[in-house]
């Protein structure tokens, strides 16, 4: 039995395969969310997470009062609906606010990190960063974003800090939509700056730099901030 964080992404990952092949046509509106959850054999709950991670992906795309299509994709953008989903977070942060305290609180922990990474974590963190790239190029935006969570969580597991762990847990949903929130804006050049800019934090965390780990990092958080079109 998956458990209720796995479950939306489950049937999220079913759903962008019946987009990939086709069994889901651009422009084609999906079936209610109560049919589709029977579809699936879960709860409307689940099924209304699901849907707002394939939004924020650029897969999806909600209407107000006629209900959610297919997104089609923009001419010359990689399959990509070239927009992005509303910022589900507003009623509490903005986006600006979320990536401003990240480049904070993840470039500090990544400064505290340096030195304490077991090379079967800096192993990880490398294979995460391939697996990016790879899914990328197959266009498995899913498995693109998890590989970058995977990355930023391995870091966060070694901090010195316990509390800064701590306060990382309370802002991950935030952290993690801001992950997922350009990837419909993304083009393939920017993807490759951004796992050049991970390999670059994996080397300096290897080197036992500090300070260079977190100057990378914070330019590494900049940068996806900029592709959103925000100056933290």
């Amino acid at each position: 039995m998956l458990n209720k964080t796995l479950l939306p992404q489950s049937v999220a990952r079913e759903i962008q395969t019946m987009i990939q092949t086709g069994t889901l046509k651009a422009g084609e509106k999906i079936p209610s969310q109560r049919d589709f959850a029977q579809k699936f054999g879960i709860s409307r709950a689940s099924l209304r997470e699901a849907l707002l991670t394939l939004e924020t992906l650029g897969l999806i795309k909600t209407e107000a009062g006629r209900g959610t299509y297919i997104s089609a994709p923009s001419a010359g953008n990689e399959g990509h609906s070239g927009h992005m989903a509303p910022w589900r977070y507003s009623d509490s942060y903005s986006v600006f606010d979320v990536f401003q305290t990240r480049i904070l609180l993840e470039g500090e922990i990544a400064r505290l990190s340096a030195g304490r990474l077991t090379q079967l974590q800096l192993e990880k963190m490398e294979r995460a960063t391939q697996t990016m790239a790879d899914c990328w190029e197959r266009q498995d935006l899913l498995a693109n974003v998890e590989a970058d969570l995977e990355f930023h969580a391995i870091i966060v597991s070694a901090c010195s800090n316990s509390m800064l762990k701590a306060l990382y847990q309370t802002v991950r949903d935030q952290v993690t939509e801001t992950q997922r929130q350009p990837i419909p804006i993304t083009d393939p050049k920017r993807m490759g700056e951004s796992i050049a800019e991970h390999r670059r934090i994996i080397a300096a965390l290897s080197a036992n730099d500090a300070n260079a780990a977190r100057r990378e990092m914070e330019n590494h958080i900049r940068n996806t901030a900029r592709c959103a079109g925000l100056s933290p």
